[in-house]
This record gives C-alpha cells, structure tokens and sequence, in this order.
C-alpha cells in the first residue's frame, strides 16, 4: 500500500460525470494517482490495469476472475461505487487476499426513504385514487371506519438487512407497530420492533415491505401460501428484488382487489407491457428507480472515494465485505 495508490477506474461512462463530480474529483487527485481519461469500461489499459492499486468499479465491471487477475498483479482493492459486488467480485479476488469495498450503505437511504413514502402513499390508498380521479370519481369524500393511513398499522419488515434497518429506524418517528421476519436479525439490532417468523408476520401486518437478499433459499419466499396469509386489504411493497415475489400469485390476489401492490422490482423485469400487474388499480409498478438516481449517484461516488482515502491512510475500509459473508447478501 502506498500513500497515493494507483487507482484504474473500471465505471460506466456514461455515469463517470454523475459518480464522480469536480469536488470528488480533486479529492481522489489529492488521495492516489488516477487518470480520469482511464476506464476499463471504455476501453482496455493493459499498461494502467498492470500497475493498479485499487480498482474503482461500477455497474457493468468486468468479471474479476483468475485471468483478469493475472493481468492486475498489483492490485489489493476493489472499491465498488454501486451496490452488489457479486456481479463482478470472484472466490479468485478473496483467494489472492484483495479487499473488496461496496458503497451499498450510500444506495441504503435512498430506497428507505422510497420505500417509506411509498409506505405512506400505499397506506392512504393514493395510487388507486388517483386513477379513480382521472375516470371522474371523487375519492375525496370520507368513508366511515375506512382503513386507509399508515396510522395504527402493522408493519411487517421482511429482511432486516442494511435497508430494512433504516426503513425500521424510519418508521419510529410513526405511529405504527413494527414486525421483523429474518432469521439472521439481531433482537438488539431492531429499534424496539418485534422479531417474529415470516407466517405469522404475514398474519399480522398491514402492509408488508420486502428487504431480503435473492438468493436459492428466497425465491418465491412470498409464495401463494403466503400470499393467501395475508388479510383482506393489505399491501405489499417490494423494493428488493422481484424473485422474492410468486408474480403470477401476486397477480391473482391484486386482480381479485384482496392485496394492493407498490413493486419497484418485478419477475420478470421489466413486465411485459400487456401484464395486468401495469394496469390493475390496486397496483403501482415502477421502473427499479428506488436506488441512487440523478444526484444521488454523487452519494455512491463520495462513499468510494472516501474508502480509497481510508485505504491510503492504511484504515480499515468502512465498507469491506468479507468473503464468508458475500454467498448471503444481495
């Protein structure tokens, strides 16, 4: 490790601008030896790539197996400005002892915060007023013992990872009851919410928010039988990824009007453009834009760049994932 390690970006270009602005920009010249003119995603640098530090990577990295290893002999880092590594990141990586840091923690708030308001617009039953509006009903009017707003709800988080801690820690400033559903939770990791199993969350909540990882064990963990444990009007947001969900049972029960649906991420996605899921009223499908967007990819940027700052000064990096602990993260 040296004091200014020599650091190969490997973004999309597209995005370089977006990840990485002026200010960041001048603090990686003052932190390692970079050529912003260098990015293995727009073309090969045998000669940068055979004296690089640290890689920079993005969306859309190269796999950093054996061969590309071999071309790399000096690196000792991967700083990732983007979520999930397991795109790109290798046993090989792990095996020749490089570090590997994810600025997942900088795309957490953006889909806590989506996904609490979604929350709150899910729970007024907003989405399905708004289109009863456009077809010239007023929903408007009040109805008597309605059971709408996130007031007095049950709220069920499945998966207490990175998001569905922020989502919970959230939540506290609401007046609603929250349940957890993960067999690896820490109790005194939850802010004061319930740790329960997955059926009897779905028993018992209102509206259910999905944060699980995708892996074997979670497709299809919100099957029809768990589906059909939900109670009549509840909703169901996911913002993680569209496996954990049965699509064609989630169809089922929002086209029978008994669930309501807020779903970032689909199975398949994107939906094809005739699927009743795009147009039931009950239902809100967006394009998987809960995570960094716009602005907020500078956040992604600032957390890799201030990793790259820690690995020059010799700090643990705030960010590294362990080896043992990638095969169950997103």
């Amino acid at each position: 490790m040296s004091d200014h390690p020599a650091v190969v970006l490997a973004l999309p270009p597209d995005l370089a601008e977006d990840l990485l602005p002026a200010e960041l920009r001048a603090r990686l010249d003052r932190a390692a030896d970079w050529d912003p003119a260098v990015n293995l995603q727009a073309g090969p640098a045998p000669a940068a790539l055979a004296r690089a530090e640290v890689l920079l990577t993005g969306w859309g990295c190269p796999v950093l197996d054996a061969e590309f290893l071999a071309r790399a002999p000096r690196l000792r880092a991967v700083v990732h400005a983007a979520g999930s590594v397991k795109a790109h990141v290798t046993d090989a990586v792990y095996a020749a002892g490089i570090v590997v840091s994810s600025a997942a923690e900088a795309n957490a708030r953006p889909v806590a915060e989506y996904t609490v308001a979604a929350l709150v617009f899910a729970a007024k039953r907003a989405f399905g007023a708004a289109r009863a509006l456009r077809t010239g009903h007023d929903g408007h009017q009040h109805s008597p013992g309605a059971a709408t707003g996130l007031t007095g709800c049950v709220v069920g988080v499945v998966g207490a990872s990175r998001i569905g801690r922020l989502v919970i820690a959230m939540l506290a400033d609401y007046d609603v009851e929250v349940l957890v559903a993960d067999p690896y939770a820490d109790p005194a990791e939850l802010g004061g919410a319930t740790l329960v199993d997955l059926d009897t969350l779905c028993r018992r909540a209102d509206v259910v928010t999905v944060h699980a990882p995708a892996l074997p064990e979670t497709r299809h963990l919100l099957d029809t039988r768990r589906l059909g444990l939900l109670r009549d009007g509840a909703i169901l947001i996911n913002t993680a990824r569209g496996t954990l969900v049965d699509t064609a049972a989630l169809t089922r029960e929002c086209a029978a009007g008994r669930l309501d649906a807020v779903l970032d991420v689909t199975d398949p996605e994107p939906l094809p453009l005739d699927h009743p899921l795009l147009t039931l009223p009950n239902v809100l499908v967006t394009p998987h834009i809960a995570g960094v967007r716009g602005r907020e990819l500078r956040l992604l940027g600032g957390y890799a760049v201030a990793e790259i700052e820690r690995y020059a000064a010799g700090l643990p990096l705030r960010g590294a994932i362990r080896h043992a602990d990638l095969a169950r993260m997103a």
